[in-house]
């Protein structure tokens, strides 16, 4: 699965990341209609999707994120993930919360 993302957009985000206190960076590829329950982590969630796509739902109803789209998910947000025939892929950041 290649990327649909700009080097300058991609590059703007991990800039982004950084100025945002965001950490952990890396890309991941979930296969094809992967369904992920009900669940929430412990930090704070950046993500620029490159490939595919993903429907999630924090409580406020289903939303499709595509090549471009950032999805922005807080700590404790309890929240589904679905991702698309064609699997999905995003470079994503962490910030952990001081306890």
């Amino acid at each position: 699965m290649s990327s649909h993302v700009s080097a300058e957009r991609r590059a703007a985000f991990e800039a982004r990341l950084a100025r945002e206190g965001f950490g952990d960076l890396e890309v991941k590829s979930i296969a094809p209609n992967v369904i992920n329950t009900a669940h929430a982590h412990p930090y704070d969630v950046l993500a620029l999707v490159l490939a595919g796509e993903a429907t999630l739902d924090c409580g406020d109803g289903p939303r499709t994120y595509r090549p471009g789209d950032v999805v922005d998910v807080a700590a404790g947000v309890v929240h589904t993930e679905h991702y698309g025939p064609d699997g999905y892929t995003f470079l994503v950041g962490r910030r952990h919360r001081d306890p």
